[in-house]
């Protein structure tokens, strides 16, 4: 059995694949989905519904996740003079914001489910969870999308709210847990200051950022947490 963690995958499938066929992927393992799974590239419900069936795998909530699942339960309801009603300026603007960050290609892989696909893959996204901890050997990690906005050390992690933990980066020069390591993604590590690595997964004072920039022509990135190797879907 071996732990793996993999993140911000964006639609990208071909990759996906790649990954899960680089580290040998077995129904022993267990693989933790670090979020934005996706928008941008156009097989994110592809990938959604790969992870459905897999039992092994946990899906950690992203910003990308959070909007579309919003704008997709919208867009399942019948148009009527009620549901036109509720879509006030703000969640027009959301709409509009979630198509810009490519929220568009994964409208068009939705359409083409039916209806009880539909309510499946959004059922699924609910299950997608805050945040995991995990021990791994004599070795401890929190493993969240983003990051833990307003940071204390002696603040419990259940005490953050969901706007906290997936839309802002850490500060990767700080080390948050003495005992414990940060497992973030969100932020594509060719955008870590000081990090010469680019689209390559970056370790340091007890982080481990993995967004190897799939969204943006990059790749995905994997490690796994018992050995600490990596893996990459473009190498």
């Amino acid at each position: 059995m071996a732990t793996y963690v993999i993140s911000d995958l964006h639609g990208n499938y071909e990759g996906y694949r790649k990954i899960l066929k680089k580290i040998n992927f077995q129904a022993k393992d267990v693989l933790y989905v670090n979020g934005d799974v996706v928008d941008r590239g156009n097989g994110s419900i592809k990938i959604l519904e790969h992870m459905m069936m897999q039992s092994n795998i946990y899906p950690i909530l992203g910003n990308h996740e959070y909007i579309a699942c919003q704008c997709l339960e919208f867009l399942m309801q019948e148009i009527n003079q009620d549901t036109i009603a509720q879509l006030d300026g703000g969640k027009l603007e959301g709409f509009l914001q979630w198509q810009k960050i490519g929220g568009d290609q994964t409208i068009k892989e939705f359409q083409t489910k039916d209806r009880d696909q539909q309510e499946a893959i959004i059922d699924y996204l609910k299950e997608f969870s805050y945040y995991e901890e995990v021990m791994v050997g004599n070795a401890s990690y929190v493993i969240v999308h983003a990051g833990l906005d307003h940071f204390t050390c002696d603040r419990p992690l259940s005490d953050y709210q969901l706007h906290e933990l997936i839309f802002h980066s850490p500060d990767y020069q700080q080390v948050y847990f003495p005992d414990r390591y940060l497992i973030t993604g969100h932020l594509p590590t060719r955008s870590i200051a000081g990090n010469d690595h680019v689209d390559h997964i970056y370790i340091a004072n007890r982080h481990i950022a993995i967004d190897c920039g799939s969204g943006y022509g990059g790749q995905i990135g994997a490690i796994c947490l018992d050995n600490g190797a990596q893996f990459y879907s473009e190498e």
